[in-house]
């Protein structure tokens, strides 16, 4: 599996994929956070909060990681080494693991990087400081796992089609409706006493539960089943390929 995942992450980095991956990341947050006016623009929402940053960020990760994952598998079938890969003296799950990793990583790495943003809303509060640190790291845990799913996703999207523009937008849309789609839905007031249930199935609630940084064991559980559901589907189509 190391040998997967350092060639994966060779190859992001030995590409200007890896840079422009994390260049794209920072440069839109940064933008939606600092530069244009709106309602994610945290100097003037007058509040040292990086919640504006946490509502952004999966949507635009919603988007780069179907990027970064679209070429996992499709690329493998698409220039013929998908047969010499599962001949390696490796588990198919290992396989899967390595090019799961190894995504994950260059998306872990994107967001170092914004830590910083932490530092500058800490010394713009008033008092300095005047910055709730319990849920801005709850956020960042729920981001890490938000990321994970997403990933997970991609990696099983990519090894559907030999297409990356197929991969990508089959991700894309896997994403957003386990993301919002189930919150969308639960907004229908017909469903009536429902509608809490309903939204449960959804990302997007797990994620903003984590995000109130409170670590509830259920919402660990429900983004580590997402992850090990879509790794198990991908080992699964690749066992297919096999025979």
């Amino acid at each position: 599996m190391k040998a997967i995942l350092y060639k994966e992450f060779r190859s992001f980095f030995g590409s200007p994929i890896g840079y422009l991956v994390i260049t794209i990341f920072l440069l839109l947050t940064g933008l939606f956070l600092w530069v244009f006016e709106g309602d994610y623009n945290i100097l003037n929402s007058g509040f040292a909060d990086l919640t504006p940053f946490f509502t952004i960020a999966p949507w635009i990760l919603l988007f780069l990681i179907p990027a970064v994952t679209m070429r996992s598998f499709s690329d493998e079938k698409k220039q013929g080494t998908m047969e010499l890969l599962l001949t390696k003296p490796i588990s198919l799950l290992e396989i899967v693991n390595g090019k799961f990793l190894g995504s994950l990583i260059l998306i872990i790495v994107a967001i170092i990087p914004t830590l910083v943003y932490v530092k500058i809303v800490y010394d713009l509060g008033l008092p300095e400081g005047n910055l709730d640190l319990g849920s801005t790291i709850g956020s960042y845990f729920g981001l890490l796992f938000l990321i994970g799913a997403y990933t997970s996703i991609g990696i099983y999207t990519s090894s559907l089609s030999d297409n990356q523009i197929v991969a990508f937008l089959l991700s894309v849309l896997l994403c957003f409706v386990l993301y919002y789609g189930f919150q969308g839905v639960s907004t229908l007031s017909f469903l009536g006493n429902f509608n809490g249930i309903i939204a449960s199935f959804g990302m997007d609630a797990h994620y903003k539960s984590i995000s109130r940084g409170v670590i509830d064991t259920r919402d660990v559980i429900y983004f580590l089943s997402i992850i090990s559901l879509f790794i198990s589907f991908t080992v699964f189509k690749l066992k297919s390929y096999k025979l």
